[in-house]
Order: structure tokens, then sequence, then C-alpha cells
């Protein structure tokens, strides 16, 4: 009997091992998401045939040490403190910096207040339907990425004015291109596509209809990466009294032009994340970073089948933090540890050229260190959602750089 529960065991340890080892050869398909200067890896950094070799090799290390299993058990009991938090290298991988922001006083007390956090932003530019609201945004993004480089880093989106018509993916594409040309590292694509963009039938026009085909493999070709914010959290097919979460509460009640609730004619929460899925597989060279959890921010488990499904996909932290928060402790920490090359932190904050510049660098601010403690110690904290309390994630100082930095250059590389 004990000869069988330990056949048993070795064959559910050998299963796990294989299981992430298919994962592990699928991701060397896409080698290209690991570039020379951030991994010393010679199979993954691509070394001819001797990566068939290291290929080899690291199949016998699985098998032969099924004890090892470094993505899921930390033996590191290092903790990080909010003293290590304001010291370590980070960059926010998804914020805003609006048009207007000309006082040059107020670039500069900008800047110190990112110096006080050594931290970098990575200021995303949104058509927000209309082209004018996109051109200033790029315009503000171009001054301060030149202003600033290596500080800012920005990306470009394109217009959708003139969809349907015979040159829409040339003029995109020329958009585009003269953004990059000024240092955009990536290019946005934003909710309207799926929720407002509409074909003249009056149906809804989705990310993985084939007219898009041609911007994203320009996108590919020029070895960027694709940031897209499709659909909605959950919560926006419900309404606001059902809302597992404050913000989203508030963001649909002041927003109802988004809430699909409301707008039955708006496809389906499942038609944009199955439209998401079908252009990672139509497209599975191409970078891409799920803002907002992806849209999957209701279940770490849901979240874990995309990332393991497609190996080019990532996602950012922005605005969603909190439905960490109403999920289970241990289980949000343990998928965090287990996919922690594929997470990416990012607030969604925004840096505004109206009201009190104080107050709005006091509520960024005040949104890092909460965020610091939340993943960095396991102190309780309030938690208005929930009327109660949370503990923090306390997730190793390893993982912590990599979803606070390097990840970011892992997946949209500067150069």
């Amino acid at each position: 009997m004990k000869r069988m529960i330990r056949r048993i065991a070795w064959k559910g340890v050998v299963m796990k091992r294989l299981n992430k080892l298919n994962l592990y050869l699928r991701a060397m398909q896409y080698r290209y998401l690991c570039p020379r200067r951030y991994c010393s890896c010679p199979a993954l950094a691509g070394e001819g045939s001797n990566s068939i070799f290291y290929i080899f090799i690291t199949i016998l290390l699985i098998l032969a040490f099924p004890g090892c299993d470094v993505r899921t058990e930390s033996t590191d009991t290092k903790t990080m403190s909010m003293d290590d938090m304001l010291t370590i290298p980070k960059i926010d991988s998804h914020a805003h910096i609006y048009p207007g922001l000309t006082d040059e006083q107020n670039e500069e007390d900008f800047i110190r207040m990112l110096d006080k956090h050594n931290m970098k932003w990575f200021n995303i530019c949104t058509r927000i339907e209309s082209r004018e609201n996109l051109e200033k945004r790029v315009i503000t993004a171009q001054r301060l990425h030149a202003k600033y480089p290596g500080r800012i880093y920005w990306a470009t989106s394109f217009d959708l004015t003139g969809w349907g018509n015979s040159d829409f993916a040339n003029n995109a594409i020329d958009f585009i291109g003269e953004g990059f040309d000024n240092g955009a590292i990536a290019v946005k694509v934003w909710k309207e596509i799926g929720m407002v963009l509409q074909d003249p039938d009056g149906s809804f026009v989705m990310i993985d209809d084939p007219r898009f085909k041609a911007i994203l493999d320009y996108i590919e070709s020029n070895g960027k990466t694709l940031v897209a914010h499709l659909g909605e959290p959950k919560n926006c097919w419900l309404p606001v009294e059902d809302m597992t979460v404050d913000g989203d509460r508030s963001y649909f009640e002041n927003n109802p032009q988004y809430h699909a609730y409301l707008h039955p004619e708006i496809p389906h929460y499942r038609k944009q994340i199955e439209a998401r899925d079908h252009m990672l597989e139509m497209h599975p060279n191409l970078r891409v970073v799920g803002c907002h959890l992806g849209s999957l921010e209701f279940d770490t488990d849901e979240l874990a089948k995309r990332l393991d499904a497609y190996p080019n996909f990532a996602v950012d932290t922005a605005a969603r933090i909190v439905h960490f928060k109403v999920q289970d402790r241990e289980k949000v920490r343990q998928f965090i540890i287990e996919y922690q090359d594929r997470i990416l932190y990012g607030t969604d904050l925004g840096l505004r050229n109206e009201g009190s510049f104080s107050d709005n660098f006091k509520r960024i601010q005040d949104t890092y260190y909460s965020d610091y403690r939340y993943f960095a110690t396991d102190e309780e904290m309030d938690f208005p959602s929930s009327g109660g309390k949370i503990r923090g994630l306390k997730l190793p100082p390893e993982v912590m750089n990599k979803i606070f930095y390097s990840n970011f250059f892992n997946w949209s590389p500067d150069e």
C-alpha cells in the first residue's frame, strides 16, 4: 500500500512538472519577450543550435528534481519594508498625463515626487472618442518624453475616425509610425473598440475584426507592444447595487454611457473576452499587455487560464488591485508568485492640469503608499469596500522587483 501511495504521488508530481514544462517550451517560441539584456538564459536568449541542448537539460532537471517549484513556493524569508519600497526602482506602467501641463514649476514638482519614490511613469495616450483629444495627449507626451528621457515613457494610439474607409488602416499606421519616430514604445487600444465603435449596419466592431490586422501586424513588425483596454470589469454588466467594489460603483454611476447593464445593445462581457482571446490567437507573435488585469479581475483562475494559453499575453494591475482584495488572500498571493513574470504594476492615475496640484500629488502618493503596504507587508489595512480589514500579501522581494520594475521593460522594450 505504501508503495502504491508513493507511485501515485510521484505520478502527480511528474505530471505537474510536465505541465509546467509544456508552458516553458511554448514560451520558447516567444523568446523575443525576454530581451538579451534582461535574460541570461541561453535557451531563451537564443544561441542557435545550442537551444536544443538547453531544452534537453531542462527536461532532465525538471524530472530529476520534482521537489523544486520556484514559482509556487518561495523559500526566501526576506521581506520589504516601506523604506525599501521607496528605495527600489519602480515604474507605474499605466498612468496618464493630460494635456495642458504647461507650468514649469508643476512639472518640476512632479519630477521631484517621482524622485522621492524612485519611480518612472509610462504615460499612455488614449483617444477618448475624438482625434482632437488624442492629438493633444500625444503632443504633451512627446514633449515630456523628450524633456525627461528615461524617466517618462509613452504609448501612442490611433484615430478611429474614418472607420470603414479604404484608407483607414494606412492612416492609422502613419499616425502610429510618427509616434514611434518620437519615442513611443507601445500602442494603446481602448474599450470603444467593442463597446462604442459600430459599422453602418449597427453591429459593434470587435478587436478581432480582420480590418485591424494590418495595424496589429505593423505594431508587431516594429517590435512594439499593444496595450489593450478591451471590455470592462464584469461588474459593468451588473446593476450598480450588485457590484463588488466601490470603485466600480462610483465609476459607472458617473459614466452611465459605459455602463453596459443600461445598454443591452453592447456585446456581453463574454463576447468582449472571446474577441480579445481570438485576437491573441490570430497574432501569437504580438506582445500584448492587457490593461486592468485583462478585464478578468474577478477571478485569478480565469486570468491564469489566459496566461497559460497565450504566452504573448501579460497584464497590468491598473485600477484593479481592489479586485485582488475581495478574493482569497492566499489564492491571490500564490497566483502572483506563479505568474510573477506576467504582471506589471500600474495604477491608472492621472496628472491633470485642473484643481490643486498639491491635492493631485497627494492623491498619487497616497495610492503608492497604500499599494506598497498591500504588496510588501502583511499588515492589516482598512478596506471600505467590505467594511472590514484585509491583510497585505507580503510578497517576496524578487517578485516585487519584477512586478514593480523589470517586467515592464521585458514586455515593452525601449530599444
